[in-house]
């Protein structure tokens, strides 16, 4: 695997004081799909200037959480997304995407859909990117694979890409995915990044562990030999020491990889 590393120069740029957001907006919406009442949250840098193109970070939560997690809590996944976008001077948007059970179901898939068309339409968008963790990890993949013209860079922490084979959280994801593997079989092999490595024309990081028994690391693991062996923008930051988390270096530097190999030294 191809080794990538944040250069000195973002490092130093990471350690800077960071501009300031504007206050935290939550944003209610009807969902197309079904009618009900969702929610996504908002942060605007505090400079914001609708005449100036900006770039966009969407934060998919972990399971159990919400559209706050990727707002407010401190731990290095979360602050490390906030403080990439901060620092590009980006939109950052944390949806509810059907909340503590999402797994990035069919509800969910549409949510994104719509709320990506509703801040393009009223801001003025360049590239949107997406990072999450455990099922936001999950999330990001499964939304990339399946809407690759959407998204122009994936930043995945201790997520899966093989939902044929995983095994943790199977209430949840029945729920969200309409019905059990035996049940929908194609449905869980359609929202496997794994099984369609051609849509990952977007420069995608992966960060994972040996440790991690909650969501397993292979088939991520798998899935970026696959896109190296394609000739990709891929990153795969794999450590046998670590579990279910990523801490805030590896994370940031797993955003940075993302960002500037998308951006490709545009100014964002």
């Amino acid at each position: 695997m191809v080794a990538w590393f944040l250069s000195a120069a973002l490092f130093a740029a990471a350690e800077s004081p960071l501009p300031p957001w504007g206050e935290p907006k939550d944003i209610a919406f009807t969902a197309a799909v079904d009618g009900t009442t969702q929610h996504f949250v908002e942060l605007l840098p505090a400079d914001f200037d609708p005449a100036r193109e900006r770039h966009v970070v969407v934060a998919l939560h972990g399971h159990g959480s919400d559209r706050w997690q990727y707002v407010k809590d401190p731990r290095g996944e979360c602050r490390a997304a906030r403080d990439a976008a901060a620092r590009h001077g980006m939109i950052y948007i944390s949806p509810d995407y059907r909340a503590s059970t999402s797994w990035m179901g069919p509800k969910a898939e549409a949510d994104l859909v719509q709320i990506i068309a509703d801040v393009r339409a009223r801001h003025k968008v360049g590239k949107v990117f997406l990072v999450g963790a455990s099922m936001g990890g999950a999330s990001v993949l499964t939304f990339a694979a399946l809407h690759p013209d959407m998204v122009a860079g994936v930043s995945s922490q201790n997520g899966t890409a093989n939902h044929l084979e995983y095994e943790n959280f199977q209430g949840a994801i029945r729920q969200s995915f309409g019905g059990t593997k035996a049940q929908i079989p194609l449905e869980y092999k359609r929202r496997s990044a794994e099984y369609w490595p051609e849509a990952f024309t977007m420069p995608v990081a992966i960060t994972a562990g040996a440790g991690d028994k909650s969501v397993p690391p292979g088939s991520v693991v798998r899935l970026a030999n696959v896109l190296e062996q394609m000739g990709r923008k891929v990153l795969l930051n794999y450590r046998e020491d670590r579990g279910h988390s990523t801490d805030y270096a590896d994370t940031a530097a797993a955003l940075e990889f993302v960002i500037q190999a998308a951006l490709g030294g545009e100014e964002p």
